[in-house]
């Protein structure tokens, strides 16, 4: 792993503040609207209320768009002329691939951190473990998004693709059992969705796997999330091999 290299990628994406902004802003105004300002906001689930459940679910859509985002424009970077930068050094495909991942993550933690605690400020409730596990999952899960987003801009290597990568997730969003909770069929085909298992696993301390169709054990989120992760790197990694082997 590069120190040197993984903060000079960090520096960069702070700087940019229009970015910044709009990574923290999008789900926390998203949950003020379809949460904290809901009038059953209130009523218990789980071991906490509806303002918690929605509020992890505007969390994990924020970071898995922050952390898509940076890696799609990461990817087009690369293919623009930083690959050719790169192919001259010592560092392996592996190691860059794992350096804008930690980056995204690293992001992450704004739209994350700035919706959990709009969350605590506007009646969000849960036991402790709900908070502390919630966050972990959001912030490691996050993982899944940025090779996502590294994917889609290696694959396709534009801006206009990891623009609609980046929209193809609002469908994920859907798909994943974030924004409205889905039963029968649609629950079915929600189970193999990348996010699902996200937010399933982020909000699994808070609702102890029931939904609106009964009990899931944690073991199959776990799964989702790690067959993606290691799907999505696998192919990441490909990618950036294939983008040297041109150069």
């Amino acid at each position: 792993m590069n120190a040197t290299f993984l903060g000079l990628e960090i520096k960069r994406v702070v700087r940019d503040l229009s970015s910044v902004f709009f990574i923290a802003i999008l789900p926390a105004f998203l949950y003020l609207v379809f949460g904290a300002a809901t009038s059953y906001s209130n009523e218990p689930i789980g071991n906490g209320n509806v303002a918690m459940y929605i509020m992890i679910g505007m969390a994990a859509y924020g970071a898995a768009t922050a952390t898509s985002g940076i890696g799609g424009r990461a990817a087009v970077e690369r293919m623009q002329g930083w690959g050719r930068q790169l192919a001259l050094t010592p560092l392996p495909d592996s190691s860059y691939v794992a350096i804008k991942t930690i980056v995204a993550m690293i992001i992450a933690t704004i739209p994350i951190g700035l919706t959990c605690v709009l969350g605590v400020l506007t009646g969000a409730e849960g036991t402790w473990r709900v908070w502390l596990y919630g966050i972990l999952a959001l912030v490691g899960g996050s993982i899944v998004w940025s090779l996502y987003g590294l994917c889609a801009g290696l694959l396709f290597r534009s801006e206009a693709a990891v623009g609609a990568a980046g929209g193809f997730l609002v469908v994920l969003a859907f798909l994943g059992n974030v924004f409205v909770p889905l039963t029968g069929t649609l629950l079915s085909i929600a189970r193999f969705t990348p996010l699902y298992g996200y937010v399933a696993l982020a909000r699994y301390p808070l609702t102890e796997g029931y939904n609106a169709e009964g009990h899931e054990s944690v073991w199959v989120v776990t799964v989702n999330v790690t067959a993606w992760a290691l799907i999505l790197g696998v192919c990441a990694v490909l990618l950036v091999r294939r983008g040297r082997a041109r150069q």
